[in-house]
């Protein structure tokens, strides 16, 4: 399972965000020019970001983007279920109605899929560490390796 640079640049995106005062709206140039990100595609990211309301636009001399709640109630999993659409580490897994997917070969005539265990596994295992890391976690992450005190990474 490969995330594209919409995942990456989208986090980019909210980190920068989060950095700043919740009230203070930040320009996307700005932004683009702070993580050397090409401004035409971070307006592409940011309109998915504003559809699944986790940053909010003030247009205007002093317009800009911010968050759209604390850093703290931002998680990753809907961070990248916005920007990539629903996480599937195989392409035979297909989207079911509680916004999960599962493998499409259960419908094989019950023979199904040596490998859907493990897949499964996978997709859990990815999700959950989506889930279990808020934007405030990356944004007290200084990107040398170093965290603050409260957050620890495991190897």
């Amino acid at each position: 399972m490969i995330f594209t640079t919409k995942a990456e640049y989208g986090v980019r995106l909210l980190v920068e965000l989060g950095r700043q005062d919740l009230d203070s709206p930040v320009s996307l140039k700005a932004i683009a020019e702070a993580e050397n990100l090409p401004l035409g595609y971070l307006e592409h990211v940011v309109a998915l970001l504003r559809k699944a309301d986790l940053v909010e636009s003030r247009r205007g001399a002093r317009g800009g983007y911010r968050l759209a709640r604390p850093a703290e109630m931002i998680t990753m999993d809907e961070v990248v279920l916005a920007l990539e659409g629903e996480i599937a580490p195989m392409d035979c897994f297909v989207e079911e109605c509680d916004r999960r997917v599962s493998c499409s070969h259960l419908t094989d005539g019950g023979a199904g899929c040596a490998t859907r265990m493990l897949w499964a596994r996978v997709q859990d295992a990815v999700v959950d560490a989506l889930r279990r890391t808020t934007l405030a976690e990356l944004v007290l992450f200084d990107g040398a390796g170093e965290t603050h005190p409260l957050f620890t990474l495991s190897h």
